[in-house]
């Protein structure tokens, strides 16, 4: 260890030690001096309530047994949980989140400026309707229509958005409070809640721009300090937090049992060893009373019961998929035979067989797309390859995968995947292949596997970018590889495929897409005869009639399609008893 360095170690012990002897003074300080009692403060998705306000702890459990049906209330600053939850301990839990603190006598600008987006308030009912977007794809409560606009002007709350520079698309939000405004603090604090990044954003370090933001805006209003409250296994979280100068603090947190909290009090279920699309609808069949049995976690295998009727599943593949139905999926070329006979547009496309019949087929289409005709999550595919010795090359790694090859006109245009459940169109998504952005400093390499890693994280591990021979084929398509650097700013695609499993996003389109892809998806899974699929398109636009089938799967993955309900109406289709009875007559 350097001298700089054990110099800095010391100096960050003594302001460590100073603020925790301040923190141990302040906090000893009640809600008589504060001249508000009881307070709290609707954020929308709920109530926060200052237990420092509270001088009776009967009060408080009695307010949070009002908390509002499908919102969250969080009793923050509570000084004796244990005497707020002896009061309702059947309606009541002790929330698993530490809290943090930021000094901000202490904080230190950043000189660092954002790179691709900007973090501004929020200014317009648009921002608030795309911050619940993210909410939702985040799994968080969202906020009436219109309650961020209506509260822009308000010094209590404030809303910060982080801003694409190059799509003006809303991709990060936090929410902060200032509780001098709230109930008169003495100890001049504000918080942070709410921060979320969309987990389609590709630019690095959203989070981290958004906390310092909200704590210079803070900084700047005279605030001693921000806290906030972070779960307690939330690693990634916390790291940042410590890394921008946070410090734990001895304040508990109490919040009321209902549904969205359900999963903080009742344990680990043993689903939860499952993977993510298999757990979205275990999830959903719980919350139905329907029995759930992990037969293999590993595998995505369960089993549903309610009554006497039992369902086995892996993941969104049920025993109402039949063996035919799957054994079409499964190869490729009969998929596509199957669906051009019911009246489904369908590229061009042989069977490998020379390399005559390659290059004439190639001399014909341009460009073609390989694939094996057995496989899935976008292993062994080649997009967009015009070269004769590529396409050898693409054949070879395809036979990797499985020995019969195909090759198939490329066509120009988006991926859409159109999730079909009971015949009926329930989502629709616009798949993109994975891109990183150039910081002037990072290579090709360094940048893949920063997005990478962002891309696991929102995807409980699922979507990650390979290092492999198709990426580097990508790569050198925009004259690059993997130890160049590339410019500041500069966005470069690194798959040709838009599979989310090697790093790919997804986008709702559901409300928008046009009436022709609905009808063609509705037929391609009814030539198969199978009731959970995700057909996937070749599209200009979802707003377009236009379109080639590329391909259907037997067992697509239902989550990442947030707000569309596809968890509850594959359990619908497997338990129709399930459902509310306007529910079931409103969709006879």
């Amino acid at each position: 260890m350097t001298a700089t360095q054990r110099s800095t170690r010391t100096r960050k012990r003594r302001e460590r030690g100073a603020y925790a002897h301040r923190f141990q003074r302040l906090r000893g300080r009640s809600a008589e001096q504060t001249g508000r009692h009881n307070v709290n403060l609707d954020c929308g998705w709920g109530r926060l309530l200052f237990g420092q306000t509270f001088l009776d702890p009967a009060a408080l459990a009695a307010a949070l047994l009002e908390e509002d049906l499908e919102r969250r209330d969080i009793a923050c600053y509570v000084r004796d949980p244990h005497v707020v939850l002896a009061a309702a301990p059947q309606h009541l839990f002790l929330d698993p989140s530490h809290t943090f603190r930021l000094d901000l006598t202490t904080y230190r600008v950043s000189n660092r400026v954002p790179r691709g987006f900007a973090v501004r308030l929020l200014v317009s009912e648009a921002d608030g309707d795309a911050v619940n977007r993210i909410y939702l794809a985040r799994s968080m409560v969202p906020v009436p229509s219109g309650f961020m606009f209506g509260k822009r002007d308000s010094r209590t709350i404030v809303y910060l958005v982080a801003e694409d520079e190059g799509t003006g698309a809303i991709i990060g939000t936090v929410t902060g409070v200032d509780h001098r405004r709230a109930f008169g603090d003495p100890e001049q604090g504000a918080s942070l809640w709410c921060l979320a990044v969309d987990p389609q954003a590709v630019h690095p370090k959203i989070g981290e721009a958004l906390v310092r933001r909200l704590a210079e805006y803070f900084q700047a209003r005279g605030a001693l300090h921000l806290d906030l409250s972070v779960m307690h296994d939330n690693r990634e979280a916390i790291d940042l937090y410590q890394k921008l100068g946070f410090v734990r603090i001895p304040e508990f947190t109490v919040k009321h049992k209902n549904p969205i909290n359900e999963k903080l009090f009742v344990g680990r279920p043993p689903e939860q060893a499952l993977n993510p699309y298999a757990r979205l609808l275990t999830e959903e069949a719980r919350r139905r009373g329907i029995g759930v049995e992990v037969v293999d976690a590993e595998g995505g295998f369960f089993r549903l019961t309610s009554g006497g009727r039992s369902v086995l599943c892996r993941e969104s593949l049920s025993e109402l998929t039949s063996g035919v139905a799957v054994s079409i999926c499964d190869d490729k070329a009969v998929t596509r035979r199957v669906v051009e006979r019911a009246g489904v547009r369908v590229p061009a496309q042989i069977e490998f067989e020379s390399r005559e019949q390659l290059a004439e087929f190639l001399a014909s289409h341009g460009s073609v797309v390989v694939k094996p005709a057995r496989g899935e999550q976008g292993r062994g595919i080649a997009v967009g390859v015009d070269d004769l010795d590529a396409a050898i090359t693409a054949v070879e790694r395809a036979r990797a995968h499985c020995d019969r090859v195909l090759v198939e006109a490329c066509v120009q245009g988006e991926d859409l995947r159109l999730v079909v459940i009971d015949y009926k169109v329930v989502a629709a998504a616009l798949r993109r292949p994975a891109r990183i952005v150039g910081d002037g400093q990072s290579t090709v390499r360094g940048l893949i596997e920063r997005q990478s890693r962002r891309r696991a994280a929102a995807t409980s591990g699922e979507s990650k970018i390979p290092l492999d021979a198709e990426t580097e084929r990508c790569l050198a398509g925009a004259g690059l590889a993997f130890d160049d650097v590339p410019e500041k700013g500069a966005e470069i695609q690194v798959r040709r495929t838009a599979n989310l499993h090697t790093g790919g996003t997804i986008h709702d389109v559901t409300d928008e897409v046009h009436p022709e892809l609905v009808a063609a998806a509705v037929r391609a899974a009814r030539a198969i005869g199978i009731p959970v699929t995700g057909i996937d398109f070749i599209v200009r636009s979802p707003r377009a009639a236009h379109y080639a089938f590329i391909e259907a799967n037997e067992r697509p993955g239902l989550a990442n399609h947030e707000p569309q309900p596809t968890a509850e109406r594959f359990i619908d289709l497997l338990f129709p008893l399930s459902m509310p009875a306007a529910a079931r007559q409103a969709s006879v």
